[in-house]
């Protein structure tokens, strides 16, 4: 298996200003640089304000790259959603290639220019987008599919006339832990055993067409669940145990997977682990060539408690102050930004800016009014931007047009997110 992509570790602390990234002192400071981007604007600025900070943003990607350790890590398109943050990432040493979550996003990035490295992380039967794909050489050539189901093949032969245009495939293999007769993690794939990946592998080699070009584990119970909550210590060690038992069994299943592909192995391009929450140990796997990593960037509020990073929220939102119903509680407009997931308080945003501020029980985020509490509404009046953090990232940019990229205490770039270019994945 060739390693296609080369990175220069980076030993950027997770915190360069010595500041707890989630302290009370960063969130003083992060207010008082937000309040004289908003008041330096040159004109009113529309709500809600969609803001990320490119000091917290850079900080994250070189934490990332050092826990990355060497390992190239793919930009996951999901979890930013604005091109010139893409861009932003992948020009920095140590990003290499877009994880894209649709194929039509894939072709938009491919003809743009913002890479000629995207990998559809999704298996796709959109057969507009299929047609597109294989009427185009060049981007049939730098975009590759995800696939776990001879019939994924079956869609793509189904929208073209010949295989003149080759189509690079990936096979998703599940990284799910088996545990006890329980199984824990994404339900993705549907391929667990050495034998099904294989069999898979053997069919797309034997298609016309088609070329295998890499495989992906993406082990969502790693990377993508909180293990040090403090407030749920007992639930957080039998995450971490849970951790450590998916790490060394996917080491184990990894290198099975490697040596019986190994008569595919010159064609192979990559294998992909990993997310924001489990770059050290994805990349510590040697069978690993890549890793993936977006939330980290942005870092919403779910990924606050983790054991091996404590990376700086780059990624809020702005609502204006438009009541005060009573001593105590002020209502903000809008602010129903509910994040993706099971239902739970911590799929709703959280008042971040200025500190001590909270959603009441009664109302929660509402679509048209939230109304707070605590002590941080004394200092409140109407007009004043009380800023949230999202619990996902990526998200909270499917409505907005545009996020402004602050730096220091001024925006410097009005950055068009994937609504604000007229786009809808």
């Amino acid at each position: 298996m060739r390693l296609v992509h080369q990175a220069r570790p980076d030993s950027s602390p997770a915190s360069p200003t010595g500041v707890p990234p989630t302290g009370l002192v960063a969130r003083s400071r992060l207010t008082s640089r937000l309040a004289a981007a908003v008041a330096g604007a040159d004109t009113p600025l529309p709500t809600p304000v969609f803001v990320v900070d490119l000091e917290a943003f850079d900080a994250n990607a070189d934490d990332l790259v050092r826990r990355a350790g060497g390992t190239p890590i793919r930009v996951a398109s999901k979890s930013l959603r604005v091109p010139a943050l893409i861009s932003r990432a992948l020009d920095r040493p140590g990003f290499a290639g877009v994880l894209c979550y649709t194929l039509t996003e894939a072709l938009w990035l491919e003809e743009h220019g913002i890479s000629d490295d995207l990998v559809v992380a999704y298996p796709t039967v959109d057969r507009g987008a299929l047609a597109r794909l294989v009427a185009s050489p060049r981007a049939a050539s730098r975009i590759t599919l995800m696939i776990d189901d001879p019939a994924h093949l079956d869609v793509v032969g189904s929208v073209r006339a010949s295989t003149a245009v080759p189509v690079r495939v990936a096979i998703d293999v599940d990284a799910g832990l088996r545990w006890g007769g329980q199984s824990v993690g994404p339900r993705r794939s549907p391929l667990y055993d050495v034998g099904s990946v294989v069999a898979l592998a053997r069919t797309v080699t034997e298609r016309k067409g088609f070329h295998l070009v890499g495989l992906m584990t993406y082990e969502g119970q790693v990377a993508g669940v909180p293990d040090a909550v403090p407030a749920q210590r007992a639930r957080s060690a039998v995450v971490r145990r849970i951790k450590d038992l998916s790490v060394a069994q996917l080491e184990t299943r990894r290198a099975a997977l490697a040596e019986a592909l190994a008569p595919f192995a010159s064609r192979l391009e990559f294998f992909n682990a990993g997310g924001s929450g489990s770059l050290e140990t994805s990349a510590a796997d040697p069978v690993v060539t890549e890793v993936t990593a977006g939330s980290g960037l942005l870092v919403p509020r779910l990924f606050d408690h983790y054991r091996s990073f404590a990376p700086r929220p780059a990624a809020f939102f702005g609502l204006p102050v438009t009541r005060i119903p009573g001593p105590g509680v002020v209502t903000v407009h809008g602010g129903g930004l509910i994040a993706s997931g099971p239902t739970g308080a911590d799929r709703a945003p959280t008042p971040w800016a200025p500190a001590g501020l909270k959603l009441t029980s009664l109302e929660g985020a509402g679509e048209v009014q939230t109304p707070l509490t605590g002590n941080g509404t004394a200092r409140l009046r109407i007009g004043d931007l009380v800023w949230f953090r999202h619990a996902k990232s990526g998200e909270p940019f499917e409505h907005g047009l545009t996020a402004h990229l602050l730096d220091g205490d001024a925006f410097v770039e009005e950055a068009p997110t994937y609504r604000g270019h007229g786009l809808a994945f």
